[in-house]
């Protein structure tokens, strides 16, 4: 920086590099909010392998028949629609019975926490006593279509995939997952959102998912701090950088 004097006393200060930006800058559009920090509070409850569908043997292709058990709910929608609503957004589960089973695919359709309609195909596999989780965290299931027999009983339930309100597209968005009133950082398990577009029955969670380390148990509470970038809540925010991309 420099300055210089003249007969009259006025001084002019000139500070190098930015001189010629003025004070303050001239900038039209700003630069905030540059971001937000949600959080993600919730007690969820115990995963259950059979409290969406019953365990029923297959003999054919058909419907499942939905029926709430502990910690999910029979509830009629506005539009009419009777639908098993979950405590929370959670990815659902099949579970064979014993025996030698025969692969189905089980399209479940429903609805996500801001009721925008989704569908997902799980495979049960051929494999006895095993429970194969979704990828897609649901809020509301409306129907459930199986591919072919099974030959075992298989049964829908809950899991303790946990669905995120918000997007969030890298692991480094979680500030800190808090489990269980434990002080120390949880060692779950962070599925980002996925992007792929247009989404698919076979594509991940739009949103992303939190797995914890231990199970739930109506109890133990997640409280996860994720930082919200600028396309989620800025002047130029999209639903697409706040809600990820349309759930299908």
């Amino acid at each position: 920086m420099s300055a210089s004097s003249s007969a009259t006393g006025s001084i002019t200060v000139t500070a190098s590099g930015n001189y010629l930006l003025g004070d303050p800058a001239p900038m039209s559009l700003g630069v905030g909010p540059l971001g937000r920090i949600y959080i993600w509070d919730v007690i969820p409850e115990a995963k259950q392998v059979a409290n969406i569908s019953a365990a029923v043997i297959y003999a054919a292709a058909g419907s499942a028949t939905l029926a709430a058990g502990t910690s999910t709910q029979s509830v009629v929608r506005t539009d009419g629609t009777t639908v098993i609503q979950l405590d929370c957004p959670r990815a659902v589960s099949v579970t064979t019975g014993s025996g030698s089973p025969a692969s189905a695919n089980f399209t479940v359709s429903g609805y996500d926490y801001y009721g925008q309609a989704m569908t997902e195909v799980i495979a049960s596999g051929t494999v006895a006593s095993t429970t194969t989780p979704g990828k897609k965290a649901f809020y509301q299931i409306s129907s459930i279509s199986v591919s072919a027999g099974t030959t075992v009983a298989v049964s829908v339930g809950t899991t303790d995939v946990l669905g995120c309100p918000i997007r969030f597209t890298d692991a480094g968005y979680i500030i800190s997952a808090g489990w269980a009133s434990a002080l120390a950082e949880d060692t779950g398990t962070a599925t980002v959102a996925d992007m792929t577009n247009p989404a698919t029955s076979t594509t991940g969670d739009v949103r992303g998912t939190y797995t914890p380390s231990s199970a739930t148990n109506g109890v133990r509470r997640l409280v996860c701090s994720l930082a919200v970038p600028a396309i989620a809540v800025g002047p130029n925010a999209t639903r697409l950088g706040a809600l990820g991309v349309n759930q299908a």
